[in-house]
């Protein structure tokens, strides 16, 4: 560097974060920003903070927006002769890094990989994945600047997208295996989970100096072999329904459903001869079930008819003999 460019940096005296890309969360100002000069001025803009290094130490993190004189023991042309012999460097080195104390808000995240449990209920094994969004912002700027960033020129939100990705699954996991949820009540309870998920994150993330101020699950999804498995429950939760409604009990069921497959697995002849006693014993369960719907509406009928004799009886509108003669006819009749 020429002797010029080396009393220029020295020279520096306004330093400012002008315009910063939208997803940096934290970066070194490095325009010739090893050796500032005595009395250099600091612009901290809204929404900004600035971390002081000097000789190797964070002497001042600055928080309030402003203008701040900034002190070292550089002074401009004095400090470049004294170290013309060591090619114009001054031992004073100073690090100024800006950082954003706004909160970043509505990021995505999502697992990376499906979330495995057993459904209380229904007893099979699940696989989830789950997706939402969270806010956070810098609430400890000396632990992220020691923890994250110390070897760093910049640090942006992607990269806590990155980790709490990588970090999710895991306490997920435990909530889902601990709630008693049943895969068809996950959506029901989003909101409870959505909150337990939020308190597991925020050791995670205050660990690295930052604070989680919302989180929470928008949707779920489920794997191949577990909407099959899903599907499956569906069906048969159908089907009994079905089989409830025509008055045909569990067993019942089973039955024909255990003829219907014992047709369908036999061929030729066996299979004609298997086919055949399934449909008859089907038609005779049914007709059976239809009998006894045909018997209930025909006692049903004997009990109204009784009931408007008894009441023509009392009314005296006809004797005791054309009721008694009356009503045996009915009876008579089952």
């Amino acid at each position: 560097m020429s002797t010029a460019n080396q009393i220029k940096k020295q020279l520096r005296s306004v330093i400012e974060w002008e315009n910063p890309d939208s997803e940096l969360m934290f970066e070194r100002w490095t325009d010739n920003g090893d050796e500032i000069k005595n009395a250099s001025k600091l612009i901290v803009g809204p929404g900004q903070g600035c971390v002081f290094v000097y000789q190797g130490k964070i002497e001042a993190v600055i928080t309030d927006e402003g203008l701040t004189t900034l002190a070292t023991d550089n002074i401009p042309f004095w400090t470049t002769v004294k170290k013309v012999m060591q090619a114009f460097e001054s031992e004073h080195k100073v690090g100024i890094y800006f950082f954003r104390q706004t909160q970043f808000i509505n990021l995505q995240w999502g697992t990376t990989s499906p979330v495995k449990y057993d459904d209380p209920k229904y007893k099979f094994p699940v696989a989830l994945g789950a997706h939402g969004n969270f806010s956070f912002q810098i609430t400890d700027i000396k632990k992220f600047f020691k923890t994250v960033t110390s070897t760093t020129t910049s640090y942006k939100v992607q990269e806590v997208q990155q980790i709490l990705r990588s970090k999710i699954s895991q306490p997920l996991t435990d909530i889902l295996a601990t709630a008693g949820h049943s895969f068809a009540e996950i959506d029901k309870y989003r909101e409870e989970l959505s909150d337990e998920l939020k308190n597991k994150i925020l050791s995670i993330l205050t660990d690295l100096g930052l604070g989680l101020t919302d989180l929470r699950i928008e949707g779920t999804n489920f794997d191949e072999n577990t909407m099959k498995r899903i599907n499956k429950i569906a069906d048969s939760m159908a089907d009994s329904q079905v089989f409830q409604n025509l008055g045909i009990n569990y067993a019942q069921k089973e039955q024909l459903e255990a003829l219907k497959l014992a047709a369908a697995n036999e061929g030729g002849l066996a299979g004609m001869s298997a086919n055949f006693m399934a449909g008859a014993q089907m038609g005779s369960l049914m007709g059976n079930q239809m009998n006894q719907q045909t018997n209930t509406s025909k006692v049903d009928d004997t009990a109204s008819k009784l009931q408007k004799l008894k009441s023509l009886f009392e009314q005296g509108l006809i004797d005791e003999n054309e009721f008694k003669a009356k009503k045996a006819e009915i009876l008579n009749s089952l």
